[in-house]
């Protein structure tokens, strides 16, 4: 087992608050990079929320080089 899926059994019936957690961290970031990359850290928050969501997604699928 992944450490992302024992990430997503622990937080199970918590999205809301993994949700605001993801939202925290992507404004810390933010702040401590005076905004200079808003985008990337939007684009990372989407796709943490995403994954939170849908817990199938993203399983077989490799990870993407950016």
């Amino acid at each position: 087992m992944s450490m992302i899926d024992k990430l997503k059994q622990m937080l199970k019936g918590h999205e809301d608050q993994a949700g605001k957690g993801v939202d925290k961290a992507g404004d810390f970031a933010d702040e401590r990079t005076q905004g200079k990359y808003t985008s990337q850290v939007d684009t990372a928050q989407e796709k943490l929320r995403e994954q939170l969501r849908d817990p199938e997604k993203g399983q077989d699928e490799p990870p993407r080089a950016y």
